[in-house]
Order: structure tokens, then sequence, then C-alpha cells
């Protein structure tokens, strides 16, 4: 079993006066850095690769949570793994192991999530984007990483998406899970007219808030909200729900209930029910046409396959694959992790 290093990130006011208020605020909502340190070890306990744990510190001042998985096992290009909205790094400890076999693998905690920093990114959808981006290529140009197979799920999708947009020359290939944020919004379709009215009420309503306000606010019933709302991740992680049903939950929790620095951003991000605010499909168009993409889809999972064939349609010239995982919803490395290796391994197989 590997052996994992840990740091723990937690920081108090420096103002006595702030002090009382904290420890208030954090008795009544159960989290800490420690917590998710502890929490992500668990989820990671079962890794046997070799994997090192580093606050990758950036040019701007901020620093991204770093997993880097059998560096030094070869020079061909690294994975490098993208997690989604709500989520990190710990959330891909079934996919480790066997994507590291071949190739270097890293995997990062996106700015504003899990245990990176988490700064105020404004309410500009497109200056949010922006700062993304820009950790992104600097957490690179810091590693020393010259070319990537660049891995993105959900909301991590779009972003590596708008990476190759920018920065082509350093993407050998885009895998995309599951992406969020293709389709330009239409109430008039089909798929809008589905919604319940009482539904699209709520989601007018509640807008102006950060999507998971509602587990920080619950304080002491926050986990529970979190566990009876995603009661399907405990069959997604079997190894790690049978040494402790409540270890995902845990992360996923913790993840969650600090700073919602990322998810403000996403919120901004996003317009009507949960389309982009800059849909890629509008965009993707312009990707060079030596970057290949593959679009790997969870048959299961509420988005829609079509933006995967439509993009093949927009970019005649390059090479496009579109996969549906038989019996995924939109976590597809975790609903058929097998299946999601065998296409991954496949896609890397020609690539040095």
């Amino acid at each position: 079993m590997a052996e994992i290093q840990s740091e723990s990130l937690e920081q108090l006011p420096n103002n006595p006066e702030q002090c009382s208020w904290w420890r208030s605020w954090c008795k009544w909502k159960p989290t800490s850095a420690n917590h998710l340190v502890d929490a992500e070890n668990k989820m990671l306990q079962f890794i046997k690769s070799s994997i090192e744990k580093k606050l990758v510190k950036l040019p701007s001042g901020q620093s991204l949570w770093t997993l880097m998985v059998n560096r030094k096992i070869s020079t061909k290009v690294p994975i490098v793994m993208v997690h989604g909205f709500a989520g990190g790094v710990g959330l891909w400890c079934m996919n480790l192991d066997s994507l590291s076999k071949r190739r270097p693998l890293y995997a990062f905690d996106l700015l504003g999530f899990g245990r990176s920093s988490r700064p105020k990114f404004g309410s500009d959808p497109n200056g949010a984007e922006k700062m993304f981006i820009q950790s992104i290529e600097e957490w690179r140009e810091t590693l020393k990483l010259d070319k990537m197979i660049l891995l993105g799920h959900s909301f991590g999708g779009y972003l590596v998406s708008s990476y190759a947009l920018q920065y082509p020359e350093r993407v050998k290939s885009l895998i995309l899970v599951d992406p969020w944020g293709f389709p330009s919004q239409d109430p008039d379709s089909e798929r809008a007219r589905q919604i319940p009215i009482w539904i699209r009420a709520v989601v007018r309503i509640l807008s102006p808030f950060n999507p998971l306000g509602v587990v920080r606010a619950a304080g002491p019933w926050g986990p529970g909200l979190i566990k009876r709302a995603r009661a399907d991740f405990k069959a997604r992680y079997p190894e790690v729900s049978e040494q402790d049903e409540n270890t995902i939950f845990e992360y996923i929790y913790h993840c969650n209930a600090g700073s919602p620095s990322g998810e403000s951003a996403f919120r901004n991000m996003n317009q009507g029910l949960g389309y982009a605010y800059k849909p890629m499909l509008t965009r993707i168009g312009a990707l060079c046409n030596e970057v290949p993409l593959t679009f790997v889809y969870g048959a299961r999972s509420w988005m829609d396959i079509s933006s995967g064939h439509e993009t093949q349609n927009l970019l005649p010239n390059n090479h496009v694959e579109v996969y549906s995982v038989k019996g995924a919803g939109h976590h597809v490395y975790a609903d058929r992790p097998e299946l999601f290796h065998e296409i991954i391994d496949t896609i890397c197989d020609g690539i040095d």
C-alpha cells in the first residue's frame, strides 16, 4: 500500500476578536481543513501505486492541491485528470491505479475546490473562466509538463475544453467525460418543456444563492443531507464503503462545507437551468485540428450525447470519437470503472 503524505491547510483568523466567532461557526458547521485531510486519506488508502501529494504554489499566489501517481514510471505524456463541480481528487480513487500503469498520472483540486486555494472570483463569468484557465496553465508551467492528455469530468470537461482552445500546443489529446456546458439554452426545446413548472420556479428563486449553500447552512445536519441526497455514491465506491460506509459522504461534505469560492464562480458561469453562460458548442469549432477529441458519456446520464455528435460536425478535420457507456450515469468513471479504463487505455495507447 502506498505511503501518502498529508498536510493540514487550516488557518484561523489572526484577529483575536474574530477567533471567537470562527470557533463558534466551526462548532455549528462540523468541518475543517483537518477533517478534509482525513477524509481524503481514507478515500486514497487503497491506492497501491506510488503516489505523492503536493500543494503546488502558483505565480499568481494561489495553490492547487495535487496528486502525482507513478510520476517516474516512464517519460510518456502524462494523463491529467480534472474533477467536476463539488468534487475533488479523492473521487478518482477507483481509477488512479489502473490509468497510471503505463504512464504518469496527475490530478488536482480545481481552484476554489477541495484543498486548493479559495480566492474570490468576482461575478463576471468571463473573468471566472479566465481565472480557472490561468491557474491550470500556471500549474502546468510550475510542474514543467510539456504536453498533457487532458481528461475532464462534467464542469472539469468544460474547463479543459476552454484550456485546449487557448493552449492547443500543450494538449496531446482531449477527453471529455460527460461534459457540462456544451449546448446553448433553448427554453422551447423538448427537454426544457419536460421540466415541471415548480422546478423552474424553485430555480429562479434559488439562482442568486450558491448551489450547496443549504448544506453549509444546515450546520451539524449537513453531512446527513449529503448522505441522503447522494446515497447512490455508496454503491459507486464499494471498496471504500466496505471499510466505512460514511467515508465517501464525509469526503464530499468536507470538500464543499468550506468557503464557496469555486462554487460561486460556477454559479456565475451558469444561466437558466444549468446551461453555461458561454456554451462550449459555440466555441469548440475553433479547436486546433491537431488535437484529437473524445467524448465519454454515461448512457443513463442527463447530459445530452448529441453535443458530442454535433461537435463531430463542427470539427470535420479533427479526430472526434463519441462513446456511450451502457449502465453508467453521470459519474461514468465510478459507475463502470473497468469499461471506462478500457476506453481511456485505447485512447492513450497510440500516444508516446
